[in-house]
């Protein structure tokens, strides 16, 4: 009985290794995917190179660099009120729309005959968000080194980090679709305006649904008013 337990025990060891080992690997891999992203990204959905989990840990570091930004960058590179920051509003008004682009582009893909699957479209719109957190979370510690006279690098900067997110997610989505460049500009297009229907008919599902709860609330108290 000890030996198959120290079996299963052994068993779990060794896949909980290979899967650290996969994880730390696909996170290594993204500084070549940010480099290479051409041949990053083909081997990141053909290949598997990349992972869910290392996925999900470069969008928590995404939203965390933006938060951190917003609460300790110099106010004079930034305007932020943070006594009203509302964190969980501020990460959510990116996550879901970063999520409503996912899978307004998944659910197109179909019509362009595209090659990703949602998880594919996910994690290389993940991976295209490291940029963002090399370069901006070291730029929270510069915002309180230089002076304002020297606020156009910081800018440019910041700059860079959002235009090389851009860039890579053009390319991962041309590489998981296996499309042209001229396509995928038209795809994009058609991506934003499927993503601005899904949030038009959340609103109008979330309005319809107050409506109805007020509705019966009301409903409620009218028959218990009449009975009591």
């Amino acid at each position: 009985m000890s030996t198959k337990r120290l079996s299963a025990d052994a068993a779990l060891s060794g896949a909980g290794k290979a899967w650290w080992q996969k994880y730390v690997s696909s996170l290594r891999y993204a500084l070549h995917v940010i480099v290479r992203p051409f041949d990053g990204f083909w081997d990141l959905s053909r290949e598997n190179k990349g992972s869910l989990a290392a996925a999900n840990t470069f969008l928590v570091l995404f939203l965390l660099t933006y938060v951190l930004k917003l609460m300790y960058t110099n106010f004079q590179f930034i305007s932020a009120p943070v006594q009203y920051i509302n964190i969980y509003e501020r990460c959510a008004s990116l996550l879901l729309p970063f999520l409503i682009l996912c899978l307004a582009n998944w659910a197109l893909s179909t019509l362009f005959d595209g090659k990703g699957h949602f998880k594919d479209i996910y994690i290389a719109m993940c991976y295209a968000l490291v940029p963002y957190v090399l370069i901006q979370l070291p730029l929270i510690l510069i915002s309180h080194i230089i002076s304002v006279d020297e606020g156009a690098y910081y800018s440019v900067l910041m700059s860079v980090s959002v235009i090389w997110c851009v860039f890579l997610a053009f390319i991962g989505l041309m590489q998981v679709h296996d499309y042209g460049p001229g396509k995928t500009i038209i795809f994009l297009f058609a991506t934003i305006f499927g993503a601005l229907v899904i949030l038009f008919l959340i609103l109008v599902f979330f309005s319809l649904l107050s409506d109805a709860i007020g509705y019966f609330v009301s409903l409620y108290r009218e028959i218990t008013f009449r009975l009591s």
